[in-house]
Parts: C-alpha cells; structure tokens; sequence
C-alpha cells in the first residue's frame, strides 16, 4: 500500500471520513472495542464505508506507526456517478460501452482491466463497495495510470446498476461458462455493458438471473477458465472488432 494513500489512526480517520476525503476501506483491528473505535464505527456506518476486520499482524505490516486497530486507504481518484455519466455518455451520441465488475478483489487484476477498457474506448466503470478491490498503488501502476483517464462509478449494489443500465436502454451481456452461447454469437454493436465475475466464482447466480445475455469464450485445453483480466480482454476486444 502507498503510505501518501493510506491514514493510521481512529481518530485521523474520523476526521477524513467527516473532511469528505474518498476512503476507499478501513481495516480493523479484530476484537478491537475502545469508545473512540465505537465512534469510528457510527462514523463508517453513516458515510457507508467499506470495511473489514483483521488480524493486528495485518495492521502491523500496513504501517510500522502506531495505528490504534485501524488504517484506512484513500482512493487517489474521485468516482463517478453512475446515472449521471449514463447521461453524458447519451449525450454526447456515444454508443454506450460500460464495464462492470463483479467483486473482483484483487487489487492487479483490477489495474489490468482497467488498462485494457482504456485501451478499447470502455466509456466506465462500475464496481461494488463491497468486496471490490480498492484504488491503491498496484492497481495505478498495473493499469499504467489509466486509472486517471477512465470514470469510474461505485455502486451499492451491482443489480441496481443493472437494472439503471436496463432502463437506459443498454444491454446487458454477462461473462459465464454457464451458457451454450459464445461471445461471437451474440451482438455487442449497440449499447451494452459487459459484466465479469469475481475470481473465485465467476458472476452471482443472482446478477445472472437479471442479465439480458448471457456468452461464454470457446475453451479448447484442459483448464476450464481463463483469468479474469485475459477474459475480459477478448471480450472487450470482440466488441471493438464489431464497432470497427
């Protein structure tokens, strides 16, 4: 973690989460329960702060400071609003190409999607708080800062995303082995949003039930599935040779 992202301490926390500083999850220290942490919990209650308890060795190589059981990471971007970047993108008579990311936790794989949706004109973002990987250091340099060049939005939860994407008259086209359809079958030349599942069990059976397609990438070797990043790759890809 970079140090200049990241704040120690519960009551400097407290004071950047009520400064409106973008802190992106606070890590707690396991069984931690003093007067001021209760504090801090009803302040990350209140803003909905991403949090997680852990073990104080994690805090511990975090930061060598004296960190009372909490160190918080700041996001060195400012998100988006989600409805509000649907209109712009609208507007401005773009055909529409989002990205949502289902809970994908790690932090480089994060960095590499979003380079590669750079890369391929993605017009946003869309991640859950909960669960998702922060905006920290390896995510800046494996994106190769493009980080700083695409919106990124945060959601509550990524149904309601899709069903604002739904009613904006965008497709919606989920990535899962859990179809006989291939990606090459189905059209992403019209406005759509491509949703990739976490890396450890692909898109909630819950967020596939709502999707309006669902495709898969043709497999040939013996290893069921691709990394995340890669998949998301091709599929990115397989919308640009369409749109070109």
């Amino acid at each position: 973690m970079e140090k200049e992202h990241q704040i120690f301490g519960i009551r400097a926390i407290i004071e950047a989460i009520q400064a409106g500083a973008t802190v992106d999850k606070v890590y707690i220290q396991k069984e931690a329960s003093s007067e001021l942490m209760k504090d801090l919990m009803k302040v990350m209650k209140r803003g909905n702060i991403n949090f997680s308890y852990v073990p104080v060795e994690k805090l511990n190589r975090l930061t060598p400071n004296n960190h009372q059981g909490a160190v918080a990471t700041i996001s060195p971007i400012s998100f988006f609003d989600l409805e509000s970047l649907i209109e712009s993108v609208i507007e401005n008579g773009k055909k529409p190409l989002f990205l949502i990311l289902d809970q994908i936790s790690d932090a480089r794989n994060f960095g590499a999607i979003i380079r590669t949706a750079e890369c391929t004109g993605v017009n946003g973002i869309i991640v859950q708080k909960a669960g998702s990987a922060p905006v920290n250091g390896d995510t800046v340099k494996t994106s190769a800062g493009a980080v700083f060049n695409i919106p990124i939005c945060k959601v509550e939860h990524i149904k309601d995303a899709i069903f604002l994407l739904q009613a904006s008259g965008i497709k919606t086209v989920a990535a899962t082995e859990k179809t006989n359809q291939n990606i090459y079958d189905i059209s992403l030349n019209e406005p759509v949003a491509i949703i990739m599942g976490s890396e450890d069990r692909g898109v909630n059976p819950s967020v596939l039930k709502i999707v309006d397609e669902k495709a898969k990438l043709p497999m040939f070797g013996t290893i069921g599935s691709l990394n995340v990043s890669v998949a998301c790759g091709a599929f990115l890809y397989e919308a640009v040779r369409q749109r070109s």
